[in-house]
């Protein structure tokens, strides 16, 4: 009791985000209202493990959140889901070029301004987490890659920091990861066969 009692924000966030992953896998909308309550709950979660990038992190996930449902939505009254579709590669490397400055940005406001132990990493998949959820918002097949290099390197960070369920999740995530890349493929691949056949 008392153990469930001292990780209750983890197991709670844990859940919201195995419903998170399974929405985002048949790619519903829904996933963007479960993500905004889960993320809310990150952010004391973090603070007091001490993931203060991950904790800074979770505010900008909550905007992206409300973009991603009103971007989603919005195409959905007009005409149908939004369609996935391939990340631009000119796109692919200015939001890589972004990652590695918001990485450096964020390593050098740790590790001079907080007591985490953990800056390299925290400052990594922040960064990259960033570029991950614009990609998700906007619906692109690639943002598959991106979650996994996260989640690999989430899963042994919160092991270390104590955080055993959300790690475990995180080592889920990975598997879902690799499925919902050839998930969404596949859709994609219905959806453009579709649209040839209407035209």
């Amino acid at each position: 009791m008392e153990f469930l009692t001292a990780h209750w924000l983890d197991i709670t966030t844990t859940i919201l985000g195995l419903a998170y992953i399974l929405l985002e896998y048949k790619a519903s909308v829904w996933m963007w209202v479960v993500g905004f309550v889960m993320q809310s709950l990150g952010i004391v979660l973090y603070y007091q493990k001490g993931l203060y990038a991950d904790c800074g992190m979770e505010f900008y996930y909550l905007a992206m959140t409300v973009y991603g449902f009103i971007a989603w939505m919005r195409h959905r009254q007009k005409t149908a889901d939004l369609p996935i579709r391939h990340m631009p590669k000119r796109m692919a490397f200015i939001w890589l070029g972004i990652a590695v400055a918001i990485w450096a940005a964020i390593y050098f406001l740790l590790s001079r301004f907080t007591n985490s132990n953990v800056p390299v990493l925290d400052a990594f998949t922040t960064a990259l987490s960033i570029v991950g959820i614009w990609a998700l918002a906007r619906k692109y097949l690639e943002q598959w890659f991106v979650w996994i290099v996260v989640d690999v390197v989430t899963c042994e960070l919160y092991f270390y920091k104590d955080i055993p369920f959300k790690a475990s999740l995180y080592a889920l995530y990975v598997v879902i990861a690799v499925f919902g890349y050839f998930k969404w493929r596949k859709m994609m691949t219905t959806d453009i066969r579709t649209d040839s056949n209407k035209n």
